[in-house]
């Protein structure tokens, strides 16, 4: 889960938060003057103060225990060992471990520091520089050669525009061949341009076809919405969408696609959810309101914040602690939703479903049945906030810092259902299992996105028209050792997030939602 956009907070928070920061006023006497060598003071102290008063797992680290240094010039000598905010950011984090179901996990994986929040706030709003192709990775079996495998393409992108279509496989970036010993980050994420030679794959041989793809990216605005359609299947009307991110201002185009689902009378909703690594809090209160509709008012998502945190809104706005089912948008105009009142909802999952999607499993699982096909999901259910250097951390507070565009994410809360289900950071496992990495290497299509006979997709539609499902090599191929499990996508700020927004909180305006 990821995020609150901080947009406001009260007087008597921004009390605690100059209460648990450093006071030289306050503290014990002055040891005297001390050399202080830190061309990033401001940021590395915006950082320390944060961290201090709303990280999640402040109580883990030393650091930033609300004593840890008598003074200002003790926390500034603190702060100059690191050489770079990010490296202080780094030092600022839990490195505890947790163990579940046998399996030892980090306990903060997720936090992140933001070089450029302006960037990092249009990518939040759908803005992003891309060339529009979704790609993951794969080694070769017996090999130390990597594939790239296009999942999808961004609809009038420049892939799109240059015929890049899901399934294809390229193994050379700007002429140079991928290997495991490849820096994906700086071959394929970083440059703005480069070209990809098409390949093709049968599981076993990789054969070249002599095609270079040159692609260039630019700022686009991808709609979150891949797909979404009604399909008459073995004689019944079925719903299906594919969501990548939970973005806010896709809202009205979510409530708008439930309209027709509405209209056109489905029987059953298929959501996938493969690519969708998380976002708003609150575009998931509104598509778990979508879904349902028998339930407004009732409990979708608690939040648990820091003990400090937690014991001043437990104190002064309980209501912030929960999230609850709505009828209407919270984005803005309070639009009616176009529910569906579902008791049952099947869900496509893979790996990559992380955080703001695993929410929608784990809120909706108290009302109704969610059945989930395919892969067991990332295991993420903290969500964060964006920290800015303002007095009171918000992107509107006073005195924002004009010398700089560092903001951090950190994980600031942690997310449980109605039945306090938390922690899962094993994941949740698919009642039907299916992995679109397995086909790949058992030398089968992927199939298109949103067509009957995709295999993912058909997998859901026969589960719902015949109560079972084909077996398929999908499902038998062991493919652990030949999966690279890196994503370029990984390095962007919006990676894997479940990120909440204030701004709609009783700190601004009287609602029960954020």
């Amino acid at each position: 889960m990821n995020a609150i956009k901080l947009k406001l907070l009260p007087l008597y928070l921004l009390s605690l938060l100059l209460l648990f920061s450093c006071s030289s006023d306050d503290d014990g006497p002055d040891p005297g003057p001390v050399a202080i060598n830190n061309p990033d003071q401001d940021i590395d102290e915006f950082i320390w103060r944060g961290m201090n008063f709303w990280y999640l797992y402040k109580g883990s680290v030393n650091d930033l225990a609300n004593d840890r240094f008598a003074n200002d010039q003790e926390l500034f000598q603190f702060l100059q060992q690191f050489d770079s905010p990010e490296a202080t950011y780094d030092a600022l984090k839990s490195t505890r471990t947790i163990t579940v179901n046998n399996q030892v996990f980090n306990e903060d994986p997720f936090s992140f520091i933001i070089p450029d929040y302006v960037v990092w706030e249009n990518s939040q709003q759908g803005v992003v520089t891309s060339n529009g192709m979704s790609a993951g990775f794969i080694v070769v079996p017996n090999t130390n050669n990597v594939l790239g495998y296009v999942r999808y393409v961004v609809p009038g992108s420049d892939s799109d525009t240059k015929g890049v279509t899901r399934g294809m496989y390229f193994d050379a970036i700007d002429g140079i061949k991928l290997t495991t010993a490849t820096d994906l980050s700086a071959s394929f994420f970083s440059p703005n341009a480069y070209t990809i030679d098409i390949v093709t794959f049968d599981g076993a041989t990789v054969t070249g076809t002599g095609q270079t793809i040159s692609l260039t990216k630019a700022e686009i605005t991808e709609n979150p919405i891949l797909s979404s359609k009604t399909i008459d299947y073995q004689g019944e009307k079925i719903g299906y969408m594919m969501y990548n991110a939970f973005r806010d201002p896709f809202d009205g185009d979510l409530n708008d696609a439930f309209g027709q689902f509405k209209n056109d009378g489905i029987t059953d909703l298929i959501l996938d959810l493969r690519y969708n690594r998380g976002g708003s809090v609150r575009s998931t209160t509104v598509l778990a309101s979508l879904i349902t509709g028998q339930f407004t008012g009732e409990i979708f998502n608690k939040r648990n914040y820091n003990p400090e945190v937690q014991a001043i809104f437990q104190d002064q706005a309980p209501q912030v602690l929960t999230d609850i089912f709505t009828n209407v948008t919270l984005e803005g105009n309070n639009t009616p939703l176009n529910t569906l009142g579902l008791t049952r909802v099947y869900v496509l999952t893979s790996r990559l479903s992380a955080s703001a999607s695993e929410l929608i499993l784990n809120g909706l699982d108290p009302y109704i049945d969610v059945i989930q096909i395919g892969e067991t999901t990332s295991g993420k259910y903290q969500g964060s906030i964006t920290i800015y250097d303002t007095d009171n951390f918000s992107r509107t507070g006073p005195n924002l810092n004009p010398d700089h565009r560092y903001a951090i994410q950190p994980l600031v809360v942690k997310s449980s259902n109605a039945n306090d289900v938390t922690d899962y950071a094993a994941g949740f496992l698919a009642d039907v299992s299916f992995s679109e990495i397995n086909r790949l290497f058992a030398g089968q299509d992927i199939g298109v996105i949103g067509e009957v006979d995709e295999p993912h997709l058909k997998t859901a539609l026969d589960l719902i028209t015949m109560g079972t499902t084909a077996t398929t090599d999908s499902n038998k191929v062991g493919i652990t050792d030949h999966e690279l499990y890196w994503d370029p996508e990984s390095e962007l700020p919006g990676y894997q997030h479940m990120y909440y927004d204030l701004e709609n909180s009783p700190f601004s305006r009287t609602t029960t939602k954020e």
